[in-house]
Protein backbone atom coordinates (compact mmCIF):
# COMPACT_ATOMS: atom_id res chain seq x y z
CA UNK A 1 0.00 0.00 0.00
CA UNK A 2 0.98 3.66 -0.35
CA UNK A 3 1.63 5.53 2.89
CA UNK A 4 3.30 8.70 4.10
CA UNK A 5 6.01 7.34 6.33
CA UNK A 6 8.58 8.69 8.71
CA UNK A 7 11.78 7.16 7.36
CA UNK A 8 14.12 7.97 10.26
CA UNK A 9 14.34 9.88 13.54
CA UNK A 10 15.14 13.09 11.65
CA UNK A 11 12.24 15.56 12.23
CA UNK A 12 11.10 16.12 8.64
CA UNK A 13 12.15 12.84 7.02
CA UNK A 14 8.67 12.01 5.68
CA UNK A 15 7.93 10.61 2.23
CA UNK A 16 5.26 8.76 0.25
CA UNK A 17 6.39 5.14 -0.08
CA UNK A 18 5.12 1.62 -0.71
CA UNK A 19 4.90 -0.42 2.52
CA UNK A 20 3.21 -3.62 3.63
CA UNK A 21 -0.47 -3.56 4.65
CA UNK A 22 -0.46 -4.05 8.46
CA UNK A 23 -1.52 -7.45 9.78
CA UNK A 24 -4.54 -7.76 12.04
CA UNK A 25 -4.71 -8.81 15.69
CA UNK A 26 -7.85 -10.44 17.11
CA UNK A 27 -9.08 -7.18 18.70
CA UNK A 28 -8.45 -4.93 15.70
CA UNK A 29 -10.13 -3.65 12.55
CA UNK A 30 -8.48 -3.19 9.17
CA UNK A 31 -9.85 -0.04 7.50
CA UNK A 32 -9.56 0.95 3.86
CA UNK A 33 -8.90 4.66 4.31
CA UNK A 34 -10.98 7.08 2.21
CA UNK A 35 -10.06 10.39 3.88
CA UNK A 36 -7.53 11.60 6.43
CA UNK A 37 -7.84 14.48 8.89
CA UNK A 38 -4.65 16.56 8.81
CA UNK A 39 -3.34 17.74 12.18
CA UNK A 40 -0.39 19.63 13.58
CA UNK A 41 0.67 16.54 15.57
CA UNK A 42 0.57 14.02 12.74
CA UNK A 43 4.31 13.91 12.14
CA UNK A 44 5.38 13.64 15.77
CA UNK A 45 2.67 11.76 17.72
CA UNK A 46 4.69 8.57 17.56
CA UNK A 47 5.07 5.48 19.78
CA UNK A 48 8.24 5.11 21.84
CA UNK A 49 9.03 1.80 20.19
CA UNK A 50 9.09 2.69 16.52
CA UNK A 51 10.38 0.83 13.51
CA UNK A 52 10.96 2.69 10.25
CA UNK A 53 9.42 3.26 7.80
CA UNK A 54 6.46 4.25 10.03
CA UNK A 55 3.14 5.53 8.60
CA UNK A 56 2.21 8.83 10.30
CA UNK A 57 -1.23 10.23 11.20
CA UNK A 58 -3.85 9.81 13.92
CA UNK A 59 -7.36 10.25 12.43
CA UNK A 60 -9.18 9.08 9.32
CA UNK A 61 -12.44 7.81 7.87
CA UNK A 62 -13.00 4.75 5.73
CA UNK A 63 -14.63 1.36 5.25
CA UNK A 64 -13.93 -1.66 7.42
CA UNK A 65 -12.19 -4.25 5.26
CA UNK A 66 -11.67 -6.97 7.86
CA UNK A 67 -12.27 -7.60 11.58
CA UNK A 68 -10.37 -9.65 14.14
CA UNK A 69 -12.02 -12.67 15.75
CA UNK A 70 -12.71 -10.81 19.04
CA UNK A 71 -14.40 -7.79 17.40
CA UNK A 72 -18.15 -7.82 18.07
CA UNK A 73 -19.50 -4.29 17.48
CA UNK A 74 -18.26 -3.72 13.92
CA UNK A 75 -18.35 -5.65 10.69
CA UNK A 76 -16.93 -5.57 7.19
CA UNK A 77 -18.42 -2.77 5.13
CA UNK A 78 -19.16 -0.41 8.04
CA UNK A 79 -18.28 3.24 7.39
CA UNK A 80 -16.36 4.67 10.34
CA UNK A 81 -14.30 7.66 11.40
CA UNK A 82 -11.66 6.93 14.02
CA UNK A 83 -8.60 7.93 16.01
CA UNK A 84 -5.64 5.57 16.03
CA UNK A 85 -2.72 6.88 18.08
CA UNK A 86 0.70 5.57 19.07
CA UNK A 87 0.13 2.27 17.30
CA UNK A 88 3.36 0.32 16.67
CA UNK A 89 1.85 -0.79 13.32
CA UNK A 90 1.54 2.79 12.09
CA UNK A 91 -1.02 5.53 11.66
CA UNK A 92 -3.68 6.74 9.27
CA UNK A 93 -1.81 8.42 6.41
CA UNK A 94 -2.06 5.24 4.40
CA UNK A 95 -4.34 3.33 2.07
CA UNK A 96 -5.05 0.90 4.93
CA UNK A 97 -4.88 1.40 8.69
CA UNK A 98 -5.35 -0.86 11.69
CA UNK A 99 -7.37 0.40 14.66
CA UNK A 100 -8.04 -1.29 17.98
CA UNK A 101 -11.74 -1.87 18.69
CA UNK A 102 -11.57 0.13 21.96
CA UNK A 103 -10.28 3.25 20.18
CA UNK A 104 -12.49 6.26 19.44
CA UNK A 105 -14.62 4.94 16.56
CA UNK A 106 -17.59 6.87 15.16
CA UNK A 107 -20.19 5.38 12.82
CA UNK A 108 -20.53 7.76 9.85
CA UNK A 109 -24.07 9.03 9.18
CA UNK A 110 -25.48 7.99 5.80
CA UNK A 111 -25.64 11.56 4.47
CA UNK A 112 -22.03 12.42 5.42
CA UNK A 113 -19.04 12.23 3.08
CA UNK A 114 -15.80 10.56 4.20
CA UNK A 115 -13.93 13.88 3.96
CA UNK A 116 -16.33 15.48 6.43
CA UNK A 117 -16.21 12.51 8.79
CA UNK A 118 -12.41 12.49 8.87
CA UNK A 119 -12.44 16.08 10.18
CA UNK A 120 -14.46 15.31 13.31
CA UNK A 121 -12.75 12.84 15.70
CA UNK A 122 -9.65 14.66 16.99
CA UNK A 123 -11.02 18.21 17.12
CA UNK A 124 -14.39 17.12 18.50
CA UNK A 125 -12.85 14.86 21.13
CA UNK A 126 -10.32 17.50 22.20
CA UNK A 127 -12.85 20.31 22.62
CA UNK A 128 -15.43 18.19 24.45
CA UNK A 129 -12.76 16.99 26.88
CA UNK A 130 -11.53 20.53 27.46
CA UNK A 131 -15.03 21.79 28.20
CA UNK A 132 -15.50 19.18 30.95
CA UNK A 133 -12.75 20.94 32.92
CA UNK A 134 -14.23 24.45 32.74
CA UNK A 135 -17.28 24.02 35.02
CA UNK A 136 -19.01 27.08 33.57
CA UNK A 137 -22.69 27.98 33.79
CA UNK A 138 -25.07 29.71 31.41
CA UNK A 139 -24.17 33.40 31.21
CA UNK A 140 -20.48 32.82 32.04
CA UNK A 141 -17.74 33.98 29.68
CA UNK A 142 -14.83 32.28 27.92
CA UNK A 143 -11.89 33.54 25.86
CA UNK A 144 -10.54 31.22 23.13
CA UNK A 145 -6.96 31.92 22.03
CA UNK A 146 -6.42 31.00 18.39
CA UNK A 147 -10.08 30.35 17.65
CA UNK A 148 -10.27 30.06 13.86
CA UNK A 149 -8.78 26.58 13.39
CA UNK A 150 -10.50 23.20 13.60
CA UNK A 151 -10.55 23.12 17.43
CA UNK A 152 -11.61 26.75 17.78
CA UNK A 153 -14.37 26.31 15.20
CA UNK A 154 -15.98 23.68 17.41
CA UNK A 155 -15.14 25.47 20.67
CA UNK A 156 -16.99 28.65 19.70
CA UNK A 157 -20.10 26.73 18.66
CA UNK A 158 -20.15 24.43 21.70
CA UNK A 159 -19.67 27.40 24.06
CA UNK A 160 -22.57 29.31 22.49
CA UNK A 161 -24.81 26.22 22.69
CA UNK A 162 -24.11 26.19 26.44
CA UNK A 163 -25.17 29.83 26.75
CA UNK A 164 -21.71 31.26 27.36
CA UNK A 165 -20.39 34.64 26.21
CA UNK A 166 -17.52 33.97 23.81
CA UNK A 167 -14.47 35.98 22.77
CA UNK A 168 -11.86 34.66 20.36
CA UNK A 169 -8.52 35.76 18.96
CA UNK A 170 -7.31 35.28 15.38
CA UNK A 171 -5.91 37.36 12.55
CA UNK A 172 -8.33 40.05 11.30
CA UNK A 173 -9.25 38.11 8.14
CA UNK A 174 -10.91 35.48 10.37
CA UNK A 175 -12.94 37.81 12.60
CA UNK A 176 -16.12 37.69 10.51
CA UNK A 177 -15.71 33.92 10.31
CA UNK A 178 -15.57 33.64 14.12
CA UNK A 179 -18.61 35.90 14.45
CA UNK A 180 -20.51 33.71 11.98
CA UNK A 181 -19.91 30.81 14.38
CA UNK A 182 -21.30 32.82 17.29
CA UNK A 183 -18.35 34.72 18.79
CA UNK A 184 -19.51 37.85 20.64
CA UNK A 185 -16.10 39.55 20.70
CA UNK A 186 -13.08 39.13 18.39
CA UNK A 187 -9.54 40.44 18.80
CA UNK A 188 -6.36 40.40 16.72
CA UNK A 189 -3.64 38.50 18.57
CA UNK A 190 -1.00 40.65 16.82
CA UNK A 191 -2.49 43.82 18.32
CA UNK A 192 -0.53 44.66 21.49
CA UNK A 193 -3.76 46.07 22.94
CA UNK A 194 -5.88 42.90 22.54
CA UNK A 195 -5.93 42.00 26.26
CA UNK A 196 -7.24 45.49 27.13
CA UNK A 197 -9.98 45.02 24.54
CA UNK A 198 -11.07 41.80 26.28
CA UNK A 199 -10.98 43.60 29.65
CA UNK A 200 -13.15 46.40 28.24
CA UNK A 201 -15.61 43.76 27.06
CA UNK A 202 -15.57 41.86 30.38
CA UNK A 203 -14.19 44.33 33.00
CA UNK A 204 -13.71 41.78 35.80
CA UNK A 205 -12.08 39.29 33.42
CA UNK A 206 -13.56 36.27 31.69
CA UNK A 207 -14.52 33.22 33.74
CA UNK A 208 -12.26 30.91 31.74
CA UNK A 209 -9.91 30.70 28.79
CA UNK A 210 -9.01 27.95 26.33
CA UNK A 211 -5.47 28.42 25.02
CA UNK A 212 -5.31 26.50 21.75
CA UNK A 213 -2.15 27.82 20.10
CA UNK A 214 1.30 27.28 21.68
CA UNK A 215 2.53 30.22 23.71
CA UNK A 216 -0.97 31.59 24.43
CA UNK A 217 -1.48 30.13 27.91
CA UNK A 218 0.24 32.83 29.96
CA UNK A 219 -1.24 35.66 27.89
CA UNK A 220 -4.71 34.15 28.21
CA UNK A 221 -4.38 34.11 31.98
CA UNK A 222 -4.07 37.92 31.98
CA UNK A 223 -7.69 38.26 30.81
CA UNK A 224 -9.14 35.66 33.23
CA UNK A 225 -10.73 36.82 36.47
CA UNK A 226 -9.33 35.92 39.90
CA UNK A 227 -10.12 32.29 40.64
CA UNK A 228 -10.96 31.50 37.01
CA UNK A 229 -9.67 28.65 34.84
CA UNK A 230 -7.24 28.33 31.93
CA UNK A 231 -7.11 25.12 29.89
CA UNK A 232 -4.10 24.75 27.59
CA UNK A 233 -4.74 22.52 24.61
CA UNK A 234 -1.24 22.99 23.17
CA UNK A 235 0.39 21.66 26.36
CA UNK A 236 1.81 25.04 27.45
CA UNK A 237 3.07 24.94 31.01
CA UNK A 238 1.96 28.08 32.80
CA UNK A 239 2.46 29.42 36.29
CA UNK A 240 -0.96 30.18 37.75
CA UNK A 241 -1.60 33.42 39.63
CA UNK A 242 -4.50 35.10 41.45
CA UNK A 243 -6.03 31.76 42.38
CA UNK A 244 -6.48 30.79 38.71
CA UNK A 245 -6.64 27.06 37.97
CA UNK A 246 -4.28 26.14 35.13
CA UNK A 247 -4.90 22.71 33.62
CA UNK A 248 -4.28 20.57 30.56
CA UNK A 249 -7.04 18.84 28.61
CA UNK A 250 -8.20 15.98 30.86
CA UNK A 251 -7.25 13.04 28.64
CA UNK A 252 -9.02 10.52 30.85
CA UNK A 253 -12.38 12.26 30.45
CA UNK A 254 -14.65 9.85 28.57
CA UNK A 255 -16.60 11.84 25.98
CA UNK A 256 -16.93 9.04 23.42
CA UNK A 257 -20.75 9.11 23.50
CA UNK A 258 -20.72 12.90 23.11
CA UNK A 259 -18.42 12.68 20.06
CA UNK A 260 -20.69 10.04 18.51
CA UNK A 261 -23.61 12.40 19.12
CA UNK A 262 -21.60 15.28 17.64
CA UNK A 263 -21.02 13.59 14.28
CA UNK A 264 -24.78 12.92 14.05
CA UNK A 265 -25.53 16.57 14.90
CA UNK A 266 -23.08 17.80 12.25
CA UNK A 267 -24.82 15.60 9.67
CA UNK A 268 -28.15 17.07 10.80
CA UNK A 269 -26.86 20.63 10.43
CA UNK A 270 -26.91 21.51 14.14
CA UNK A 271 -23.20 22.31 14.12
CA UNK A 272 -21.11 23.69 11.30
CA UNK A 273 -18.10 21.68 10.13
CA UNK A 274 -15.61 23.80 8.21
CA UNK A 275 -13.03 22.26 5.87
CA UNK A 276 -10.75 24.93 4.45
CA UNK A 277 -9.26 22.67 1.80
CA UNK A 278 -9.16 19.06 0.66
CA UNK A 279 -6.00 17.73 -0.94
CA UNK A 280 -5.44 14.60 -3.04
CA UNK A 281 -3.60 12.06 -0.88
CA UNK A 282 -0.41 12.49 -2.92
CA UNK A 283 -0.23 16.14 -1.80
CA UNK A 284 -0.07 15.19 1.87
CA UNK A 285 3.22 16.99 2.56
CA UNK A 286 1.75 20.23 1.20
CA UNK A 287 -1.23 19.87 3.56
CA UNK A 288 1.08 19.11 6.48
CA UNK A 289 3.11 22.26 5.79
CA UNK A 290 -0.09 24.30 5.61
CA UNK A 291 -1.40 23.05 8.96
CA UNK A 292 2.00 23.67 10.58
CA UNK A 293 1.66 27.38 9.77
CA UNK A 294 -1.31 27.33 12.20
CA UNK A 295 -3.20 29.66 9.87
CA UNK A 296 -5.75 27.18 8.51
CA UNK A 297 -9.42 28.11 8.88
CA UNK A 298 -11.23 25.02 10.08
CA UNK A 299 -9.77 21.67 8.98
CA UNK A 300 -7.56 20.33 6.19
CA UNK A 301 -8.33 16.87 4.78
CA UNK A 302 -6.64 14.39 2.42
CA UNK A 303 -8.82 12.28 0.13
CA UNK A 304 -8.01 8.87 -1.30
Amino acid sequence: MKAFVKRSAAPDDIALEEVEIPTLNDDELLVRVKAVGVGIHDSYFLPQEISYPYPIGIEAAGIIEETGSLVTHYQKGDRIAFVSMMQPKGGTWAEYAVVQQDSLILPIPENMEFAEAAAVPVAGNTVLRALTALHLKEGNSVFIAGASGAIGTFAIQFAKTRGWNVAGSASPKNHEYMKSLGADKTVDYNDPNWANQIREWMPNGVDAAIAIQPGTGTESMHVVKDGGTVITISGDRIEPERGITAAFVPHKADVQNEVKQLIQEIAAGTYKLVIEQTYPFEQGLEALQKTQTRHARGKLVLTL
